[in-house]
Formats: C-alpha cells, structure tokens, sequence
C-alpha cells in the first residue's frame, strides 16, 4: 500500500500538486498497518490516517471511524493510536460515522472527557442530539458539559475573531474576472480534484496582464501577508463552486484533519457577482465590495473590516472605503463559513431550549428590516409563503423551504462531495433531480465513473436521477416544478419559469438538498413591464434583448467593464405583462437573467398555460417510473402535490402597492426590428439596423432550452 501510495505522491508532484486524498480500500489496507506498523513507517502511517482519510460520510471515513471506534472500545489495538486519541481523532471527523461512538464514549469514563471535548465541537449532530441529551438527561456528567458547551456556543467563540486590521499583498486581476476564468469549463473533469483543477486558474491569456500568473501569485505571498485576489468585476458567469475552490487553494488556509480543502481567504472586487460572493461566504473567505481603482498588482495594504476602509500598508493614507454586506459576515468567517454557522447556531439554539435558557446574544444578527408599509412584490410573497409568513422585505435574512433542487453532472461530483461534509444520508428537500447533460456527448473516463456512480448516491438519498443523454438539466426540472415555490440549483441557468430559483455554488445546493432550506438575504426587485402588442417579425428572443437595451437607455446598464453600472446585479427581475406565454417560452426569459447577473426571476403568468403544462408533467411523471426512474416515491409525492395543485388553481399575485427599486417599462409597439446581442457580452444589445453589414465567421447553433416533449 505505501509503495503504491509513494508512487501516487511522485506522479502527483510531477503535476505540481499534493496527492489526493486516501480512499476507502487504502484506508483499509492503512487500517491492517497501524495495527502492526513497520517500526521505520511509524510517522508515516500515523500522519495519513490522521490528516489524509476525508471526513464525513465518504467511504473511507467509514472505514477510519469504524477503527477508531474499536480502539475506543478496546476491541482492536495499535502500538500507535490508544483509546483516547482514537477518540479524540474521532472528534475531527465533521459528523457522519464518527458521532455514534463518541456519544457510546461518553458512558465509558477512561475517555468520556475527549469525547464530550470532541462533540461539543462537532455541528453536524441532526437527530443524535436527543442521544446526547436523553444521556445528560439521565445525569451522565460528560453529555451535560456538551449540552453546556453547545448552548454557550464554545465552538465558535474558541474561534478567533476577525483582526481590526488585516495586512495583505494585492494580486490584482484587471477587468472582468468570469467563473469560466478561474474554473475552466474544458477542465470540468477535474473539478472535485481541487488542488489539480486549480491549476487551470486563469491559463487563459488576458489584455493587460501577467503571463504566468500563478507563477506571480506565489511569488507575492514571499512578502509574508495573505493574498487577496482583487479584482474589477470577479465572479461573473456559471455558478460552479469550483472557481471559489480554486481561489481558495492558492490563497486559502488548509483545514487541519481535511484533505486538500482550504478556508479564509480574501477576495476584493467593485463588483462581485451575488452567486459567486455566496459561495465565498460560505466557504469561510471574507468578500468585500469595495473600490479597487487604487490597488495594483504587488501592493501591500491593510484592510480594516470593523472601520471600513483600505489603507496603504504602514500608513493612514485611505485608498478605498467599503461597507461590509452585512456584519454577520464577520461571524461566518469566524465559524469558517456561512453553512457552518448556521449549522452551529441551529444547535446551539437547540441546546438553550433544551437547557431552558433564554436566546443567547454570543451571535451577531440581520438588521432587521424596517417595514415600509407598501405591498409584496409576486417574488417576496413567494418567498415569504416558504418562510411561513406573507411576504419578505428586502434586505431581510430568511431561510426558506427549498421545494426542488437541481444538481448537473459537471458539478454533480462537487455536490456529491459537499453531501458528505455534510454527513447527508438522507434529502430533506421534497425533490432533488441530477442530470447528465455536460458530459453525456463526449465523456472522459472520469465521466463514464461519474455516470455509473452519481446515480446510485443520489437516488439512494430519495434523489431522482436521470441517464445520460436524457437531455438538458432545465428541460427537466422545470417539468418536476410547482407553482409559486422556491428553489435551487447547481447551475447558474437554473431559473424557474413558475416559482423562482436562486441558483447557488456546489456547496449551498448541497446544504439545501440535506437540510431543506436556504439561507437568503433577500434581494430587492427589479419590475419589468411589457405592454402593448408584439410586432411582426419580432419573436421571444428579441423581447430578451429589449430588457437590456431599455436600461442602456436609461443609463441603468452600461458595457463598460470599468466603473460598471448594472441594475440587475444581485437584484430580482420580475416580469409581468406577458401573462399568455407558455411556460417553456418564459423560461427563455428567465433563463436570461443569468446573464444579467441577477439572483433570480420570477414571472405573471396565466393560470391556463400552467394548467396544461402541469397536466403534461403529472404524466411524465407517470411515465418515468414505469420506466423504472428513481426515486420511484419522490416522483409519485410530486405528481400527486401536482394534481393537488390542479385541483385547485391559484397562483401568487403581486401586490398593486408592491416596492421595487426601480420599474422598466418596455413598450412592444416600439420594438420595430430583432435585437441582437454583439460579441463577446450578452450586455452589448443592438438593433439589427444598428450592426447591419457587420461579417459573420463563424456560426454556432445551439440551446439550453431544447424542449423534451
């Protein structure tokens, strides 16, 4: 096994990379030389098993903790792991596998004090929490110092707060900075791999910039400070998580005990895409949105988070002021990451009320919104009917119920992994659908792995899982939607023509899949009226390409990569006056928002299309599993909430008073001629009598939209 292992560790540094981590069938084979090391092998063996076996759920972790809880138990031996580091190592496992026997260490008093130390720093406990509290319960001294430790939130205030300031060296990346940039779609194979795939990171050649930039990004953290990746507009594009992943690995700390994943880290833009920013949010980086005219490539600065301001480094000379998103923030870097606090406040919430203590004040929390007395737009009654209330303000932080969940192939195995961090065994959102559409047409051999085992893991969670060559991801997510709900997906096209999405990273749709929920800070809203009557010779294409050109005019949206202005970033459109489209027609206006870099969409439509739509859809449901599609109860739970819904008809109506902070209105009438939008940005819209003349190279035809039937 080592000898294997060394030669992986040879190819991987040929690579420029660290090895991958061990999986289960190594770990077993480390497992039967721990409990006889070669005396030379000692250090070795113990520092794979401890820091090279991932966490969680995956399938070599089932393999650590099963060990760890025979040496606990003293059912097995190693001259090198006794009971109570083998109960200690147990406590850096996340959750999963390892929390069944800490809670069983907590009744054996040689090591019930490293296991009661062990979990009261663990998160993922979900329902052996009640194990640990019926133990407390009972008087076992170890589970009430858990219990004490979960309520007085010891596992986040052990954490470091955020420095008042923060020295750090500027790599500066000029301009746009898109997803596709950082995580190149052509090495989509190599995306789970994290520290290979971030090799990739900005391999294209760009105007006005380094050639060998991961060459300069090593070179600048010789200065001695953190590097903060800066940039003009960062983060536009796909949703993948991958791009966050790659930014981390080189400029991220590594996680003790966690194979090749990194934390912190610092990203500065004047524009950072909202998707992009979530996913740095809860990966444990701190974004900031601040100017970065000022900064240039090498530039040491400090950065003050409380005051808000950037100065050059040693100096009070202010270059750039910022205000942070919100100062909840501060604290999910501290946790290490949005996800973890949430996870971690849940429990320590669980814990006070069990302990019949008032709310603890250890955590910041959301400004609350002031209530401006108008109506709900059609999006924020949507959302507020998955929070359980009437409507949600913008501004206001939320965690509503995530209905349906969509996940693709090129992101399926991040998700996959992001599950098992995650300890999820089980979905708790009503219908989580994988597809096959990236990869199915010319798979590499790590695809064909991908193909036959992603399925299984997801329908084996109450997952619907699609075959290759199926079709596209939106095409059949769509068909599983119910009005008027909320939503996800691992894809940044994924936008629900009913109902509204919030596409998000790998990370945050895995956490909406396990938990069912998803944090929101809801965003405010964009309205987009059409009236009037469409012309001849204008179709749907051209009346996406008038939202754009309409806030051209109005100076709303500008092209320019500098100083650039954009109505829609991070905002919800809402469109309405179109209420006669048919439900595939409307996704090919929602599906567009993606490239207004907006955080959602949601759309009036007509009673009568949906009804036909959703009539079609409880058949395919049908359909699907005579064909022997799984989850086989998913699927027949949502044709049945479909019929229900058919039953009765209603949809959400946005309020006549409703508040948006900035209304479009389009006149079709004036929409003489197509609208076209000019290489190389979805922004650049035309008129056709504006660009006519113009050679054409090259044609590409094709569609994310392709209709299934």
């Amino acid at each position: 096994m080592l000898e294997a292992y060394r030669k992986h560790v040879a190819e991987r540094v040929e690579l420029g990379v660290v090895p991958q981590p061990l999986n289960a069938q190594q770990t077993a084979e480390l497992v039967e030389l721990l409990k006889n090391p070669p005396a030379d092998e000692a250090q070795t063996l113990l520092e794979l098993f401890e820091q090279r076996v991932p966490a969680g759920v995956d399938d070599a972790a089932y393999v650590k903790a099963g060990f760890l809880a025979a040496l606990a138990k003293g059912e097995a031996t190693s001259p090198l792991i006794d009971a109570k580091h083998a109960v200690k190592l147990l406590g850096t496992m996340l959750g999963g596998y390892n929390i069944a026997p800490m809670i069983e260490a907590l009744d054996n008093p040689e090591v019930a004090d490293v296991a009661a130390d062990g979990l009261s720093h663990t998160l993922l406990m979900f329902d052996a929490f009640h194990d640990v509290k019926e133990k407390a319960e009972k008087g076992n001294a170890a589970a009430k110092r858990v219990m004490q430790s979960w309520a007085d939130a010891e596992w986040f205030t052990s954490k470091p707060e955020v420095a008042e300031k923060i020295t750090m060296t500027v790599f500066k990346v000029p301009g746009e900075t898109n997803t596709d940039d950082l995580s190149p779609a052509v090495d989509a194979w190599s995306r789970p791999d994290i520290p290979l795939h971030a090799t990739a990171m900005l391999k294209f050649p760009r105007d006005n910039f380094v050639d060998n930039p991961l060459e300069v990004l090593e070179q600048l953290k010789q200065k001695g400070h953190p590097v903060a990746y800066v940039g003009d507009v960062v983060g536009t594009g796909s949703s993948r998580k991958s791009a966050t992943n790659s930014v981390l690995w080189h400029t991220g700390d590594d996680i003790p005990y966690i194979p090749n994943k990194r934390e912190g880290g610092f990203c500065l833009g004047s524009k950072i895409a909202p998707i992009f920013f979530n996913t740095m949010e809860d990966a444990g980086a701190l974004p900031i949105e601040v100017p970065v005219d000022e900064m240039n490539m090498g530039d040491v600065i400090d950065v003050y988070p409380y005051a808000g301001k950037v100065c050059k480094a040693g100096t009070d000379d202010v270059i750039a002021e910022f205000e942070l998103k919100t100062q909840v923030l501060l604290d999910e870097v501290r946790a290490g990451g949005r996800i973890p606090l949430i996870i971690g406040r849940g429990l320590t919430e669980r814990a006070r009320e069990a302990l019949g203590l008032e709310p603890t004040d250890v955590f910041r929390r959301p400004e609350p919104v002031a209530d401006s007395g108008k109506g709900f737009s059609q999006a924020q009654k949507m959302v507020g009917r998955a929070c359980g209330v009437e409507g949600v303000r913008p501004g206001q932080y939320c965690e509503p119920k995530m209905t349906t969940v969509g996940s693709q192939d090129t992101t399926g195995p991040m998700t996959r992994d992001e599950l098992k961090d995650l300890a999820c065994l089980g979905f708790s959102a009503d219908l989580v659908m994988q597809s096959f559409c990236h990869t199915a047409a010319y798979p590499k051999p790590i695809d064909v792995n991908t193909h036959h085992t992603l399925p299984d893991f997801m329908m084996n969670r109450g997952g619907v899982s699609l075959r290759p060559g199926d079709g596209v991801i939106h095409s059949w997510l769509n068909r599983m939607l119910l009005p008027d709900t909320v939503g996800t997906g691992g894809d940044s096209h994924t936008r629900f023509p009913m109902g509204i999405s919030f596409p998000a990273g790998s990370g945050l749709v895995a956490f909406a899949a396990a938990t069912g929920v998803m944090p929101l800070d809801m965003p405010e809203s964009v309205l987009v009226r059409f009236k009037g009557t469409m012309q001849p010779g204008v179709t749907l294409r051209d009346l996406v390409n008038a939202i754009p050109l309409a806030a051209i005019k109005r100076g709303l949206l500008t092209v320019e990569k500098k100083g650039k202005k954009n109505i829609f970033s991070g905002r919800i459109v809402e469109i309405e006056g179109l209420d006669d489209l048919k439900v595939e027609q409307a996704f090919e206006l929602a599906d567009a928002t993606a490239e207004r870099s907006a955080a959602g969409c949601s759309i009036a439509l007509g009673v009568d299309p949906l009804k036909e739509y959703m009539t079609s859809n409880v058949t395919l449901l049908r359909w699907m599993i005579e064909q022997g599609y799984g989850d086989a109860r998913t699927l027949e739970r949502r044709a049945r909430k479909m019929e229900e819904w058919l039953a009765n008809p209603e949809l959400i109506k946005a309020d006549d008073n409703a508040d948006y902070c900035e209304i479009i209105e389009i006149d079709l009438n004036e929409i003489k001629e197509p609208i076209l939008a000019c290489p190389n940005d979805p922004d650049d819209v035309k008129v056709l009598s504006e660009v006519a003349g113009a050679e054409i190279d090259e044609v590409f035809i094709g569609s994310c939209m392709t209709n299934i039937g």
